[in-house]
C-alpha cells in the first residue's frame, strides 16, 4: 500500500488531494493545525474508501516543524511515498503596513518547512528507491507582485527550487520525482480571509475549481513532468511574462491589485 502525505489537509486544494488520492487507494498521512477537523476528515475517507488515514497536527511556522513531522512519521513506522507541500500562507495589503511576524511566518512556511521537508523525505525516497514529491507554488512565481509581493516573492522560490530540484534527482538517478503546481485564482477560502490582509475581488469566471487544480497537480507529478499550470489562461500568462521586463510586470500588476485590493 502506497502512503501519500499532504500538508495543509484540512480544506482547499489540500482536501481535494486528500480526497483524490483517498479514491486511488493510497494511504493518507493527513497533517495541518486543526487537529479536530484533521480527524473528522480521516474519519470521513476511511469510511468511503477502506484507506489508512493518520492524523498529525502540526504548525509548520514554528521552528523545527518539518524535523518534527518528519520524525513523528518515523516513530509511526510510516514510509511515504508521495509527499504534496501544499501548506501555505497569503498576505494582501503594503509591505510596511502589515504584521512583520505574520509575513515572517508566511515566509516559514512557504519556504523554510517545504524546503526542509523535501530534504528529508526526497532523502528517505532515494533509500526507497523512488517517490514523488509535488510542491505547491502559484501563478504568482512568475511574477513580482505589488501588494502581494512576499507572498509571490516565496512561489518564486518554490518554482525556482522545485525545477532545480527535478532536475538534481534525474541526474541523480535517484528515482524521486518533483514536480511544481502553480495555480492560477482557485475557489478556496484563500480568496476572501480576513486573517490574510485585505480581500482581493476577482470575477467568478477566472477562478477554477480546487477539485481540477489538485487532480492535474497530480497527474503531473506522477508522469514526472517538472512543472504544470492549469488552465489555458494561466499558461499565457506565464508565456506572457517572458515578454515583458520584471519592472513593467510589476507595475501593471501593481495597478490590478491596487484596484482590486478592498
Amino acid at each position: 500500500m502506497t502512503t501519500a502525505l499532504v500538508t495543509g489537509a484540512s480544506e482547499g486544494i489540500g482536501l481535494e488531494f486528500c480526497k483524490i488520492l483517498a479514491s486511488r487507494g493510497y494511504d493518507l498521512i493527513l497533517v495541518a493545525r486543526r487537529q479536530e477537523i484533521l480527524e473528522q476528515i480521516a474519519k470521513d475517507l476511511t469510511t468511503a474508501h477502506a484507506i489508512n488515514c493518520h492524523v498529525i497536527s502540526s504548525d509548520l511556522a514554528r521552528p523545527q516543524a518539518a524535523q518534527q513531522l518528519f520524525q513523528a512519521t518515523l516513530d509511526r513506522g510510516l514510509q511515504v511515498d508521495f509527499l504534496i507541500n501544499n501548506a501555505g500562507l497569503l498576505q494582501n495589503g503594503f509591505f510596511t503596513e502589515l504584521d512583520l511576524t505574520t509575513q515572517e511566518n508566511m515566509i516559514s512556511v512557504n519556504i523554510m518547512a517545504l524546503t526542509s521537508l523535501s530534504h528529508l523525505y526526497a532523502n528517505a525516497m532515494a533509500k526507497q528507491n523512488g517517490g514523488h514529491i509535488l510542491n505547491v507554488a502559484s501563478l504568482a512565481a512568475w511574477l513580482p507582485i505589488p501588494n502581494q509581493n512576499v507572498y509571490a516573492a516565496t512561489k518564486a522560490y518554490v518554482l525556482s527550487f522545485t525545477q532545480a530540484l527535478h532536475d538534481e534527482l534525474n541526474a541523480a538517478q535517484s528515482g524521486v520525482k518533483v514536480c511544481a503546481l502553480c495555480p492560477g485564482y482557485t475557489a478556496t477560502k484563500m480568496m476572501d480571509n480576513p486573517a490574510q490582509g485585505k480581500k482581493l475581488t476577482v470575477p467568478g469566471s477566472m477562478l477554477q475549481s480546487p477539485q481540477d487544480v489538485a487532480l492535474q497537480g497530480i497527474e503531473a507529478c506522477l508522469k514526472g513532468k517538472p512543472t504544470v499550470v492549469p488552465g489555458l489562461s494561466n499558461r499565457m500568462t506565464t508565456w506572457i511574462s517572458h515578454l515583458f521586463s520584471k519592472m513593467a510586470l510589476a507595475k501593471t500588476a501593481g495597478r490590478l491589485y491596487r484596484k482590486n485590493l478592498n
